[in-house]
């Protein structure tokens, strides 16, 4: 399946000014350096079914020297690196950046890649696992809520205890629990490794651009981002066709295991470069460029605070409550009680909200600035993005299901069918990006046509070609709505933060990199209800799948009509460079 949002917002950009630089974590924590209000990455994303989890937002060009954690910060892990002159440091981290650099951007193509790899492995991992179909979704949807729930404390985490320690630490853990999706002997197992990937995976991924930081000086920063935004939009193309092939090449007899025991030995690698050149915590009073000793936990050190885990908890509890059941509706027949945690979900997330002034009031840290949703265009632009991001669970459906389950494709052939959305999506981030100043809300709406149009020519080619349906007949729908998916996901960050103010970016756009996974997760598990309502329990009937795949794809297009009108309430203009 095409995967973008984990790609397109954080690849994009352009380092913009010198204050635009700062730390990844500063942002995921919910508060803002001072004097610092800067861009983050909406990739959670989404973890997500397009380009990332991973936009591409990142390549800002230019950095506060000030801000940004120089390479004489940056040294070789010791217990002699104390001793050495600051001169000796900055030429040993000079000198390992571009290796750390690569420990560094593993992990995140690791996160963006298993975010979306068992979107084409799911209905193989039901065959074999067993289980009814809501298997398919959470294989999937488990990944991204957890990813949803973890990134509300772990650019914190990262700050308290230092990037470098909670990056090994998170990649130790993804490798553990890519070996235990590899090793699972039932479904159960499966979601619940799939759940541990996603949390690892947002402790992982606010520590990748604060380290990026600390690793280069402020005038290096556009070329490491220069490298970084095309190996994320590769892998964001390239991974489910690598996933299509290891499970169509069953290689040693792994089948769909391989797919995750890869993540092994290249996370170990990159555990082993990573212990040997990524900076070193110096503690909380640590500002980077002048520490002498192991390099610190940047900017961020200095502003150590608690973890809010009743709120994580909280916040959790109420996100997997609207998750749930969605997904194990249809399976459950729908009894009474699902009804009841739907609506003891929504008690939960008021529960939150008030939770969160109440701390706020009391003097302590929140994990969601309150004030942001003051804001009526930032407030849409949190509906929008649900909503947008939801409606690329019919996506998954139509891209997936229908065509192995239902026109039997293999794995590979699957994932070569669905390959030109990617592609187009490729295409559609840079048109969105150079439109986004000229033509600012304006853009979203263009983009939500395309991919509107390209999901009904699908669905007309369904319906014409029918069972015959082929690779060479979805190529052009499938290229034409990956253009206008790509579109949407580069400037909706810009666009959506543009009415916020300095001191709540940090908040603000943590809760943007929350919800786009939430959506994800609601998207696959709502649209994937009406699709096994439509297509489950009655055999492998292609007729009925055909008619689930055709009214997903309406259903899809309807979510991106309500889209289309919620982005009427978004700002007018994209985020002024500088601010």
């Amino acid at each position: 399946m095409p995967s973008a949002p984990e790609t397109m917002a954080t690849d994009r950009g352009e380092l913009r000014d010198q204050s635009d630089i700062r730390d990844q974590s500063e942002v995921l924590d919910g508060r803002e350096a001072p004097g610092q209000p800067a861009r983050c990455s909406i990739e959670p994303v989404i973890t997500g079914a397009m380009l990332h989890r991973a936009g591409s937002e990142g390549m800002q060009r230019g950095g506060s020297a000030g801000s940004v954690g120089t390479a004489g910060s940056v040294g070789s892990v010791g217990s002699e690196e104390t001793a050495r002159s600051p001169e000796k440091v900055e030429s040993a981290g000079r000198k390992w950046r571009w290796v750390a650099f690569g420990a560094v951007i593993t992990a995140a193509v690791m996160d963006l890649l298993d975010s979306t790899i068992t979107q084409v492995a799911a209905p193989t991992i039901r065959r074999e696992l067993g289980g009814s179909y809501a298997v398919i979704e959470w294989v999937t949807a488990a990944y991204a809520l957890a990813m949803a729930v973890g990134l509300l404390t772990g650019g914190r985490l990262g700050d308290i205890f230092g990037r470098r320690r909670v990056l090994l630490a998170g990649m130790t853990g993804f490798v553990l629990a890519s070996a235990g999706c590899a090793a699972a002997q039932s479904a159960g197992e499966l979601i619940a490794a799939r759940a541990a990937q996603g949390l690892l995976g947002a402790i992982m991924l606010p520590q990748v651009f604060g380290l990026i930081r600390d690793l280069f000086e402020a005038h290096e920063m556009g070329q490491a981002f220069s490298v970084y935004g095309p190996v994320m939009g590769l892998s964001a193309m390239l991974g489910p066709i690598a996933s299509g092939g290891l499970i169509s090449a069953d290689v040693l007899g792994t089948g769909w295991r391989m797919i995750f025991l890869v993540n092994v030995p290249v996370g170990l690698a990159a555990l082993a470069l990573g212990a040997r050149t990524l900076p070193a915590s110096t503690g909380p009073a640590s500002t980077g460029p002048a520490s002498t000793g192991p390099a610190g936990a940047g900017s961020g050190g200095a502003r150590r605070g608690r973890l809010d885990l009743p709120g994580a908890v909280l916040a959790g509890a109420a996100m997997f409550g609207l998750v749930f059941p969605l997904a194990q509706g249809h399976s459950l027949g729908w009894p009474a009680w699902l009804f009841g945690m739907l609506a003891a979900s929504v008690v939960a997330l008021a529960g939150f909200g008030w939770y969160q002034v109440r701390r706020q009031r009391a003097g302590r840290d929140p994990l969601v600035e309150p004030s942001v949703f003051r804001h009526r265009p930032y407030a849409a632009g949190i509906v929008f993005s649900i909503v947008f991001t939801g409606s690329l669970g019919g996506i998954v459906m139509i891209f997936n299901v229908f065509l192995q389950n239902g026109l039997g494709f293999s794995p590979w052939h699957s994932a070569l069918t669905t390959a030109p959305w990617a592609a187009g999506a490729f295409i559609g981030s840079a048109a969105g990006g150079i439109a986004m100043s000229k033509l600012g809300r304006r853009v979203l709406h263009a983009g939500l046509i395309v991919e509107a149009t390209g999901l009904l020519a699908i669905y007309a080619v369904l319906r014409g070609a029918g069972g015959g349906v082929s690779t060479v007949d979805l190529l052009a729908p499938m290229v034409v709505g990956g253009i206008g998916m790509g579109m949407v996901f580069v400037p909706l960050f810009d666009i959506v933060m543009a009415g916020v103010r300095p001191q709540e970016m940090g908040s603000a756009s943590g809760v943007l990199q929350t919800v786009n996974s939430l959506g994800m997760s609601l998207g696959i598990a709502g649209i994937g209800a009406i699709f096994f309502a439509l297509a489950g329990g009655r055999g492998g009937h292609l007729p009925v799948y055909l008619h689930a795949a055709q009214w997903t794809a309406l259903a899809t297009v309807g979510l991106l009509a309500c889209s289309f009108a919620v982005a009427f309430g978004l700002p007018r203009r994209a985020r002024e460079q500088g601010r």
